[in-house]
């Protein structure tokens, strides 16, 4: 399949709407593949916290677009990332998710074995053949950069610019890059992670995230802190605008309680209020005054998603040992109030109902700019 074709028949409709991607974006396990290749595989992808890796040795296995990628923290304490594949005969070096190696990576079916750096250092019978040159023999490299205490990916010979595609997305939404420093997220620790295992495309999820149209319908505790919420327009619509949270409310919390002190980076003007941020093509970032929500997709199959949520506080906090539960609460049920409605929605993808795709009202009229992004992608 070397091309996919994005755009169908619409009906004619009021000018206000505009069409989504057809029914088949989100069902064809073709387009899935060609998405794995020219999206993932192209594209800066937030693979993992960087405190997951936190020592010498430790690791994490991810899957980025169909690859499996090892992020490994050498003894020299920097963080790089390899194709988890043994030059040898293809085996898997690790098949665990994560764990700890002491010295070096050693695969488990002929014992080759791989500095932490990624260089061939032992082989059986390697010194008897003088004629191979280990250096061409280590792992296959893969681009690495660490931004916001989260370790980005890219599987592209030739990367795009990171400065001009991830932290260009949070400039678009900010208004400045620089903005989102006064949340000092590469200093806080994880006080919380759920995993969510979403029986829905991923496109799906990303475009529940990006709008508030269905926020009054599906969301009661959320517009209770956020009113703005409820008038449909998601606070991504407005470059720079953070909704405000409601006169009685005194945290980012289940109940509009009180949560925690805000963060010594975040100033008035920044103060009560809720910021969203999309960068494509697998992160959700969410800055409340007190601590961050932040939400990476693994897109595994056609209709099925796994997204990872870590809840992010100061250390003060965490060494506290404060009760998160009712800071976490709120964006849990969030999230599980949005993949129900994601998944109520991926069956019907693959009716002719939807064969056309939907439309978008003009609050979602942002998420058009989602769909072109992933039309180019594709069919490029």
């Amino acid at each position: 399949m070397s091309s996919v074709e994005v755009h169908s028949q619409q009906p004619e409709s009021a000018s206000s709407l505009i069409p989504t991607l057809p029914g088949s974006h989100y069902t064809d396990a073709a387009v899935f593949e060609i998405e794995q290749s020219r999206i993932f595989q192209r594209n800066w992808f937030a693979a993992a916290r960087s405190s997951d890796m936190a020592t010498p040795g430790s690791f994490r296995n991810v899957d980025v677009g169909g690859e499996s990628v090892l992020i490994v923290r050498g003894r020299d304490g920097a963080l790089r990332a390899f194709l988890n594949v043994c030059r040898h005969r293809g085996a898997r070096l690790c098949l665990e998710e994560s764990g700890s190696v002491r010295r070096s990576l050693q695969c488990p079916y002929h014992a080759w074995t791989y500095g932490l750096d990624g260089s061939l250092i032992a082989a059986p019978n390697l010194n008897s053949m003088h004629d191979v040159n280990r250096d061409e023999y280590g792992l296959i490299g893969v681009a690495l950069q660490e931004w916001l205490g989260t370790v980005w990916v890219c599987l592209a010979d030739e990367p795009p610019s990171f400065a001009d595609t991830v932290q260009a997305a949070v400039a678009a939404r900010l208004g400045d890059s620089d903005v989102i420093d006064g949340w000092g997220i590469d200093d806080l620790v994880v006080g919380r992670r759920i995993t969510y295992d979403v029986k829905a495309n991923w496109k799906l999820i990303v475009e529940n995230f990006m709008e508030c149209y269905h926020c009054a319908t599906i969301h009661p505790e959320l517009t209770e802190v956020l009113p703005e919420f409820a008038d449909g327009y998601a606070a991504q619509y407005f470059v720079g605008h953070g909704a405000e949270f409601g006169e009685e409310i005194t945290g980012f919390t289940v109940d509009g309680q009180s949560g925690f002190e805000t963060l010594s980076g975040v100033d008035e003007d920044h103060d009560r209020r809720y910021y969203a941020i999309t960068i494509n093509p697998q992160v959700f970032i969410n800055l409340v005054p007190d601590h961050v929500i932040f939400h990476r997709m693994y897109p595994v199959a056609v209709d099925r998603t796994i997204v990872e949520c870590d809840w992010l506080y100061t250390q003060e906090v965490i060494d506290s040992g404060a009760d998160l539960s009712r800071s976490v609460e709120l964006f849990h049920r969030v999230n599980q109030q949005d993949f129900d409605a994601c998944e109520r929605c991926q069956p019907a993808m693959s009716s002719r109902a939807y064969a056309s795709g939907g439309v978008l009202v003009p609050s979602e009229h942002h998420i058009g700019e989602f769909r072109d992004w992933v039309a180019a992608a594709i069919s490029g």
